[in-house]
């Protein structure tokens, strides 16, 4: 079953296809909420009310447009390019993550959000 949620930031709105993965469901179960932007490079994270510290398909480097969990600050990372711990121009998280999620369309659009902006995390 495919679900997703919006991600509805400034007169922006995002659609992110979430995967079959528990944290995703978790994710899906916690909306609506809101939140503060963080940007890190070309990553957008912020923290979520869902705390799951284990690690499902637990990774560092991803694809732009890939939407992960980070267990160790309860976040929601978007990666839409290059952060600061990238190697070889591919989005790479500080430390592991679970990825729960693609965004739908060009991850380029993300490059609009900036730190501190305020997130609001609904379902369809």
């Amino acid at each position: 079953m495919s679900r997703s949620i919006l991600l509805l930031i400034g007169d922006l709105d995002f659609e992110v296809e979430l995967n079959d993965t528990d944290t995703a469901n978790a994710i899906w179960l916690a909306a609506p909420f809101d939140a503060r932007t963080n940007a890190w490079g070309e990553e957008i994270y912020f923290e979520i009310p869902v705390d799951v510290t284990r690690l499902e398909n637990g990774r560092k480097v991803l694809e732009p447009g890939e939407v992960a969990y980070w267990p160790t600050g309860r976040a929601l990372c978007v990666f839409y390019g290059p952060t600061p711990a990238s190697k070889d121009g591919a989005p790479e998280a500080i430390s592991d993550v679970t990825p729960v999620g693609r965004l739908l369309g060009d991850p380029r659009r993300f490059e609009a959000v900036g730190d501190r902006m305020k997130v609001m995390v609904r379902r369809p």
